[in-house]
């Protein structure tokens, strides 16, 4: 089956989430300087400043599932929207240092918590032939966020504002977009697998007919089977010894996921510019180029993944990831051939969006069974944004000391994840998430 217009509009709002996801994770990077000049930042300021809205996105992600069971996960996602408009507008018009502080983490509980409920939502609404390409739509948007915060990051720079303002207008331009993501989700339906859990079975079974599923009568058993509400198994503690395996593989895709460096890259991919001697205008500009990288790599990623499958893509992009952190390692460390850095940085952000990039999300949201879902979604975004807030704040004080060592480090993490990947993890295209839940012996 193809996806029909309802289904696809109920993805393209909810993979909103993930655009501004994006948005608010790059949008620092065209921001450092100006901060550490109006606030005299040390490193060590400097990474609270990055890390306070990852600390956010820590509690946002640990946390979401609560909400996103009881009250669903469209319903969650508004809060989420209205977290980013606070975050945007609060960012724009802080005060001091302190108030800063404080919007971004708020802006990372939205991150947190829109990184866990969009892609389990996408799930729970797709169909299994479908699902790793419209989970991917997250990931598309999440990396056109990038793309936008580091296009928009180039635009208002060429405006010429004082330093004060120009830092403050990158921030506030989000709220935007993180309106209009509010306002849409009021648009679409509710997930029928939530539904289900909460006994509202005939709204369920009008979701999945309204979403093209071509035997919606037997998708709808299936999906009562697996949760098996009447017996009082909606509902059960994750950390059991029967979900250990699913555990297992969303805490270290997680954790490998953030291990490759990618967000330490964005997140202060202006000042790797600026160590490689290139001025603040280029940097801005060739970040661009990065992002665009991303996004390309990305729609290429989302387009196969259900026909090469997820395993064969984290595979291939452990190795390029490797060998192009390897190539930036040896630049830092001999100071020479800088004008390799951009290519490098371009290889590396390829292999990254052709595989962990895309993958990690639909992935995750693949491994749990319906009962438990949301606790388990969250548990793999924790340990994903855990990795990134400790790799983020320990960044600039480490290429401080020195510029090679923390790329030489997320090479040889890359070269672990290979063989990990290798001979532990499970292919999960094409299976329903119900056949998936069976596979994994966790029924």
């Amino acid at each position: 089956m193809k996806p029909n217009a309802y289904l696809l509009k109920s993805t393209v709002v909810a993979a909103l989430g993930g655009l501004l996801f994006g948005f608010d994770t790059a949008v620092i990077s065209g921001t450092t300087s100006d901060l550490t000049q109006v606030y005299h930042l040390t490193p060590d300021l400097l990474g609270v400043t990055v890390s306070a809205a990852l600390i956010g996105t820590i509690l946002g992600a640990m946390l979401a599932g609560i909400p996103g069971d009881k009250y669903g996960r469209r319903d969650s996602l508004r809060v989420m929207a209205v977290l980013y408009i606070v975050s945007a507008l609060g960012c724009a018009f802080a005060w001091n240092w302190s108030a800063l502080v404080l919007f971004r983490f708020i802006g990372g509980l939205g991150i947190g918590g829109s990184s866990v409920l969009g892609p389990m939502y996408i799930a729970e609404i797709a169909p299994a032939s479908w699902r790793g390409r419209l989970v991917g739509v997250f990931q598309f948007n999440v990396v056109g966020g990038i793309l936008l915060a580091y296009l928009s990051n180039f635009l208002v720079g060429l405006q010429h504002f004082s330093l004060d303002a120009d830092w403050r207008w990158k921030f506030g331009v989000a709220a935007f977009p993180a309106a209009l993501f509010c306002a849409l989700l009021f648009a679409i339906p509710r997930s029928p697998r939530w539904l289900v859990k909460r006994r509202q079975i005939e709204e369920a079974r009008e979701i999945l007919r309204l979403t093209g599923e071509t035997n919606y009568e037997r998708e709808l058993q299936d999906i009562v089977e697996s949760i098996d509400a009447e017996h009082g198994h909606a509902d059960e503690p994750l950390f059991s010894r029967k979900y250990r395996f699913p555990i297992f593989l969303a805490v270290t895709i997680g954790m490998f996921n953030q291990l490759s460096g990618i967000n330490a890259i964005l997140y202060y991919l202006n000042d790797i510019f600026a160590f490689a001697g290139f001025s603040k205008v280029s940097g801005d500009l060739q970040a661009v180029v990065v992002g665009l990288t991303n996004l390309i790599f990305t729609m290429i990623a989302v387009s196969v993944i259900d026909k090469v499958g997820r395993k064969k893509m984290l595979l291939v992009g452990a190795v390029g990831t490797a060998a192009c952190l390897g190539g930036v390692a040896a630049i830092f460390s001999a100071n020479k051939n800088q004008g390799l850095l951009l290519w490098l940085l371009v290889g590396f952000i390829a292999s990254f969006a052709f595989s962990q990039g895309s993958v990690i999300w639909v992935y995750i949201s693949e491994v749990f069974p319906n009962r438990v879902r949301a606790k388990g979604q969250s548990l793999g975004s924790l340990s994903h944004w855990l990795m990134n807030a400790a790799i983020s704040f320990a960044f600039p004080a480490l290429a401080a000391r020195s510029k090679s060592i923390p790329f030489m480090f997320f090479s040889a993490m890359m070269v672990l994840q290979f063989f990990v990947v290798l001979f532990v993890y499970p292919e999960t295209k094409g299976l329903t998430l119900e056949e998936m839940q069976k596979k994994l012996h966790v029924t």
